[in-house]
């Protein structure tokens, strides 16, 4: 069973309890979402396109590090983990409607982490270190995205069932 599903969940409303869209198990980490509400989350999100968007600036730092982009990438920017889609997302509606949940959290960090190693691989690149660059971009800055990229296709699954 995947980190989301086991904390995001639909279940069928009960029609004797109250006509509320959010419900905390006893446990406290498990989402309760009605069928039409978890499809009007997935809609303010497309997790599809926030995933893609992701590997595109995956494969972006890799085509810098390996001198196959003019593009002048500002780490000063990069490193704002609230400018890209996701970002807004996670910031806005997403931590309105899960931000109380420890897995978003998770989310939120992992996002973050990404972000910082990015601008770091840039700085290190653009200051003539392309060793370090491809070296941090192999590892910890990968290691970030592998994990932001698992979080959200777990979100997926979770919110789709």
């Amino acid at each position: 069973m995947g980190f989301f599903s086991r904390l995001f969940k639909i279940k069928e409303q009960d029609p004797t309890s109250p006509d509320t869209t959010w419900a905390m198990e006893d446990n406290g980490s498990e989402l309760v979402l009605d069928a039409e509400y978890a499809a009007t989350l997935m809609t303010e999100i497309d997790i599809d396109a926030a995933i893609a968007s992701h590997e595109r600036w995956r494969l972006q730092l890799q085509d810098m590090v390996n001198g196959r982009s003019e593009e002048v990438m500002r780490p000063e920017r990069i490193c704002q983990d609230d400018r890209c889609d996701l970002g807004r997302w996670l910031y806005g509606t997403g931590r309105v409607r899960l931000g109380h949940y420890p897995a978003f959290e998770m989310l939120v960090a992992r996002h973050k982490y990404f972000h910082q190693q990015a601008a770091d691989v840039v700085t290190l690149f653009q200051s003539g270190e392309q060793q370090k660059a491809v070296q941090l971009l192999n590892s910890s800055c990968r290691h970030a995205s592998n994990q932001v990229l698992l979080l959200l296709k777990e979100l997926k699954r979770g919110l789709g069932r």
